[in-house]
C-alpha cells in the first residue's frame, strides 16, 4: 500500500533534532510522496527552505505561499519572490497555503481577503494548483473561491485540513476542489468533520497531518509527523467502509493527478 501525505511542515523547528529520521519512517512506512507546505513571515528564508528540503528528496514537493496570518506582510516584492521560486524550482508544485482565518485575526481581515484574492490570480497565472486555509471564514471563503476559481481551465486546488460543514464541502467540490482531511478527523467530539468527510466522494479525497500539529489517535499528544498519516487513512477508510488498500490508492492517485506527478503513480 502507498500513501501520500497531502500537506505537512517538517523544515519546521519542532524537526530539526530528526528531520531525516523523520522522512525516512515516512517512507519506510508506506508514504510515497509528503508535500511540505512553506508558511512564516516572508522576512526570513521560510521558503527557501521549503523548497531546498524538497529539493533534497525525491518524495517530497513543496507549495509556497503567504499564509492569512502574515497577509499584512504582502507585497510586490513578496509575491515576486515566490514568483521566482516557483520558477527556478520544479519542485513547487502549489500556491499555498493561502486563505482567510478570522479565529485569530493576526492581519486585519480586509487585508487577508485582498491578499487572497492576489494570491489566486498570481496562481492562475503560472497554471498553479492552489492549497487553502480557512478557519471561522466558510462563508466568505467560498464566495471567494466561487468569484476567483469558476472558469474553464481552473487546476483545482485542496481545501486543506477541512474543518467546514457538509454544505461547505458539497459547494467546494462544485468549483473544483479537492477536500483533505487530517488527524482530528479521528478525535472523540469531531463529528462535524465526519459528517463532511461522507458526502466527499472517494475520488475528490485527500489525506494529510498538518504535522507538527493535529495527531491522530491513538499518537494524540505526541508531535505528529507524516508516518502518521496512515492511522488517518486507517479511521476514513473505516468511516467510509471502504478497505485500505482502495482508500491508501485512490487517495494517493488523487494528489499525483491533482499536481501531476505522474512518475509516482
Amino acid at each position: 500500500m502507498i500513501f501520500v501525505d497531502s500537506h505537512c511542515h517538517i523544515d519546521g523547528e519542532q524537526f530539526d533534532d530528526d528531520r531525516e529520521e523523520v522522512i525516512q519512517r515516512a517512507l519506510d512506512g508506506g508514504v510515497r510522496a509528503m508535500l511540505n507546505v512553506g508558511t512564516g513571515s516572508p522576512k526570513d528564508r521560510s521558503f527557501e527552505k521549503t523548497v531546498e528540503l524538497a529539493e533534497m528528496h525525491d518524495a517530497i514537493f513543496a507549495a509556497v505561499g503567504i499564509h492569512p496570518h502574515d497577509a499584512r506582510e504582502f507585497d510586490e516584492t513578496v509575491e515576486n519572490r515566490l514568483i521566482d521560486l516557483i520558477k527556478t524550482s520544479t519542485k513547487v508544485i502549489a500556491w499555498g497555503e493561502i486563505g482567510l482565518d478570522f479565529y485569530y485575526d493576526h492581519s486585519p481581515r480586509e487585508t487577508q481577503i485582498e491578499v487572497f484574492r492576489r494570491q489566486i490570480r498570481a496562481a492562475r497565472k503560472l497554471d498553479l494548483p492552489i492549497i487553502i486555509h480557512s478557519r471561522d471564514a466558510n462563508d466568505e471563503t467560498v464566495e471567494i473561491l466561487r468569484d476567483e476559481c469558476s472558469y474553464d481551465s481552473f487546476r483545482g486546488g485542496v481545501m486543506h485540513c477541512f474543518g467546514g460543514t457538509p454544505e461547505m464541502a458539497t459547494e467546494l467540490l462544485k468549483i473544483g476542489f479537492y477536500i483533505s482531511f487530517a488527524g482530528n478527523v479521528t478525535f472523540k467530539k469531531a463529528e462535524n468533520l465526519r459528517e463532511s468527510a461522507r458526502v466527499v466522494p472517494l475520488d475528490r479525497l485527500l489525506i494529510e497531518t498538518d504535522c507538527p500539529y493535529l495527531t491522530p489517535i491513538p499518537y494524540r499528544g505526541k508531535r505528529n509527523e507524516p508516518v502518521r498519516v496512515v492511522e488517518t487513512a486507517k479511521f476514513l477508510a473505516d468511516l467510509l467502509n471502504v478497505d485500505l488498500e482502495t482508500f491508501a490508492r485512490r487517495t494517493s492517485d488523487n494528489f499525483f493527478d491533482l499536481f501531476r506527478i505522474q512518475s509516482l503513480k
